[in-house]
C-alpha cells in the first residue's frame, strides 16, 4: 500500500525520496523524508494516527553531543532500564534508540543518538553523524550533553553551532558533575550561549530530576489521548536475527524506505537492538532490528557481548523471527545454532536467503565454466524464471538438510539491497502470526485425534497399552495442545511426532512450532470418564478450551 500522500499544505517544494514512494509499507512510528520539512512529517504522523484511531504521537526529545561524554548512560538512568550500550569507548551508541520517559504527568519519547563528530571522519563517523543529525531534525527538543571533567571543546562549540540553527528547544546538561568542584566548573559552559547549563551526574543521577523539570516545561502541549505504548501494546513483533553482516540492516531499510539503520561493510555496525512501527497490508507492526549474533568465543568483550545478550532477548519478545542467511557465504552451524535458539524459545520463523542475486551470477557463471571445460555444449537456455526457479530447488534442498529440526519452516531468497522479494518476507511473518492465533475447537480435536489413533495405534511398552482420553488447546502464540493420557511416560517421541503431523496436516501450522503437552488424568475425572464415554476420545470440552 503506497504511502499516503500529504495535503497541499503539508507538501515540500519537492516531492519524497522514490523509495518511499515504492515502498508498500508505511510509516506509523517515527518516519523522516529528506525532501518534508519536520514540522509537515509530525503533522503527518499525527493525521496518520487520527486515521488509524490510534493516540496522537508522545513528543520526542534528542540527546545530542560528541562521543563518551555519558548521552547513552543518562538516557538508560532516566528511562529506568539499561536500553543503550554502555561502555567507555567513544562510539559504542552507532544508531538511535527510542524509549519512553515519564515525568510530571508528561509521557514523551527520548531518542539516543551516535556521538557527533563535525571534524575529519571515517565512513562509519560519517553515518552516526547523519544518524544524529536525523533524529535531531525528528526531535521537539534537544538535551546537549556536555562534560565537565573535559570542559568546553572545540566539537562542544560545533555541536552547538548546529543545534542553534536548527531553531528547537535546546537544553544543556553539564556532565559528570559528581562534586562540588565539578558543578562550579560547569558555569564555564555559559560561554556556548544557550540556556543555563544544569549540572548532572547520570551515573548516580544527580541532577536527573531538574533536567526532567527543564525538558517537560519546553515540550508542546499534552495529547489528549492515551499513551501511545497502551494502543500498540498487541502488535505483532518481527525480530530480524542472524550473523553479523549478512545484511538485516539494508532488509530493514529495504522495508523502511530509509536509512533507519547505519548500514556498512563492517561486521556488528547494529550493536543495538532498534525498534520500528511499520504498516503493512493495512496491519501495524513492530520491526526489531539487532546486533548480529556471533559464536560464544568470537563474541567480543563489552560492546559485542551486551549486543548478542539483547539479541536473544528480541527473541524472547518476538512473535516471528526472520533469519537471515548470507547467500554466497552458505548456512554455516552458527545459522542453525540461531534457528535451533529460536525453535527452543518456540517462535515463527521465516528463513531469508539474502544476496541471491550474487548467488544465482555465480551459479550462472559456474554452469559456463563447466559446459567450457568439459567442451560441450551448453543445453538450450531456459527462461529467466525457469532458471530462476531451477536454482532456487537446487538451494531449498540444501536449507532443508540443514534445517531438518524444523521442516514447518518457510523459505524466502531475496536481495536486500536491491530490496528484491523484500515483500514476501513480511507477507509470510503477517502469515506466521496469524497461524499462531489459530484456536482449534475441541470437539475438533478430538476428532482429529480420534482418526489419528484408529489410523495408526501407539505401541504398546512393556505390555501397558498408551490411551489418549481427550485434548484440549490450552493456549495460542505458540498453539499449545494438551492431550489427557493414563501415563504420559508411555510417550514414545516418534508418536508425539506423528501427532503433530497429524495436526500439521488439518491446520498447517506453517512457520511456527506447534507445542505437545501430555498430562495423566486425575482419577475422579477418569472413573466418571470410563463410567460415561468409555476409553474413547469424546467429542465435548469445550469448556476447558474456553478458560484457558
Amino acid at each position: 500500500m503506497p504511502s499516503r500522500a500529504l495535503s497541499q499544505a503539508e507538501k515540500a517544494p519537492s516531492t519524497s525520496p522514490p523509495a518511499c514512494q515504492l515502498s508498500p509499507w508505511r510509516f506509523v512510528g517515527v518516519v523522516q523524508w529528506r525532501a518534508v520539512p519536520a514540522r509537515a512529517r509530525r503533522n503527518w504522523m499525527v493525521s496518520a494516527h487520527r486515521e488509524h484511531g490510534l493516540p496522537q504521537m508522545k513528543p520526542l526529545v534528542a540527546i545530542v553531543g560528541r562521543p563518551n561524554v555519558g548521552k547513552s548512560t543518562l538516557f538508560n538512568k532516566i528511562v529506568g532500564e539499561r536500553i543503550a550500550i554502555v561502555e567507555n569507548l567513544p562510539g559504542t551508541t552507532r544508531d538511535r534508540l527510542y524509549a519512553d520517559a515519564e515525568w510530571n504527568g508528561r509521557v514523551f519519547t527520548l531518542i539516543d543518538t551516535g556521538g557527533l563528530e563535525l571534524g575529519e571522519r571515517d565512513d562509519i563517523t560519517a553515518r552516526i553523524a547523519a544518524q544524529a543529525q536525523l533524529a535531531i531534525e525528528e526531535a521537539d527538543a534537544i538535551v546537549l550533553v556536555v562534560d565537565t571533567v573535559d570542559g568546553i571543546t572545540e566539537a562542544d562549540s560545533e555541536v552547538a553551532e548546529m543545534l542553534r540553527r536548527s531553531g528547537k528547544p535546546l537544553i544543556l546538561a553539564a556532565n559528570k558533575a559528581d562534586n562540588p568542584g565539578r558543578r562550579q566548573d560547569a558555569v564555564e559552559f555559559y560561554s556556548l550561549g544557550l540556556s543555563e547549563p544544569i549540572t548532572v551526574s547520570a551515573i548516580s543521577g544527580t541532577g536527573t530530576g531538574d533536567l526532567l523539570d527543564a525538558i517537560t516545561e519546553v515540550l508542546p502541549p499534552a495529547a489528549e489521548a492515551e499513551a501511545l505504548e497502551d494502543a500498540l501494546a498487541g502488535l505483532p513483533k518481527i525480530a530480524i536475527v542472524g550473523r553479523p553482516n549478512v545484511g538485516k540492516s539494508s532488509l530493514v531499510n529495504g522495508i523502511l524506505g530509509q536509512d533507519r539503520v547505519i548500514v556498512s561493510e563492517i561486521p556488528g555496525t547494529t550493536r543495538d537492538t532498534i525498534d520500528t512501527i511499520v504498516e503493512h497490508q493495512h496491519q501495524q507492526m513492530v520491526l526489531i532490528d539487532t546486533a548480529g549474533i556471533r559464536k560464544r568465543g568470537r563474541v567480543g568483550p563489552g560492546v559485542e557481548k551486551y549486543s548478542v545478550l539483547r539479541s536473544n532477548r528480541a527473541i524472547d519478545r518476538c512473535d516471528v523471527a526472520v533469519l537471515l542467511i548470507d547467500g554466497v557465504e552458505g548456512i554455516t552451524a552458527q545459522d542453525t545454532h540461531i534457528a535451533g535458539y529460536i525453535h527452543e524459545a518456540a517462535k515463527g520463523i521465516v528463513i531469508v536467503i539474502n544476496k541471491w542475486d550474487i548467488v544465482r551470477e555465480r551459479l550462472r557463471a559456474h554452469r559456463e565454466a563447466m559446459a567450457a571445460e568439459l567442451a560441450v555444449e551448453r543445453p538450450a537456455p531456459k527462461g529467466p524464471k525457469e532458471e530462476e526457479q531451477a536454482d532456487a530447488q537446487e538451494y531449498l534442498k540444501l536449507v532443508r538438510e540443514r534445517f531438518k529440526f524444523m521442516p514447518y519452516a518457510p523459505v524466502v531468497f531475496t536481495a536486500a539491497k536491491t530490496r528484491y522479494h523484500v515483500t514476501q518476507v513480511l507477507d509470510h511473518a503477517m502469515r506466521i502470526y496469524e497461524t499462531r492465533q489459530i484456536r482449534v475447537a475441541t470437539p475438533q480435536l478430538n476428532e482429529i485425534v480420534r482418526d489419528a489413533v484408529q489410523r495408526h495405534h501407539p505401541a504398546a511398552v512393556q505390555g501397558r497399552p498408551l490411551r489418549i482420553y481427550y485434548a484440549t488447546q490450552a493456549e495460542i502464540n505458540p498453539p499449545t495442545f494438551v492431550f489427557f493420557v493414563n501415563d504420559p511416560e508411555l510417550i514414545h517421541f516418534s508418536y508425539e511426532r506423528y501427532l503433530e503431523n497429524a495436526l500439521r496436516h488439518i491446520f498447517s501450522f506453517e512457520g511456527t512450532v506447534i507445542r505437545l503437552q501430555f498430562r495423566k488424568r486425575a482419577r475422579d475425572e477418569g472413573d466418571e470418564e470410563e463410567r460415561g464415554k468409555g476409553r474413547r476420545a469424546p467429542s465435548h470440552g469445550g469448556k476447558s478450551a474456553r478458560r484457558s
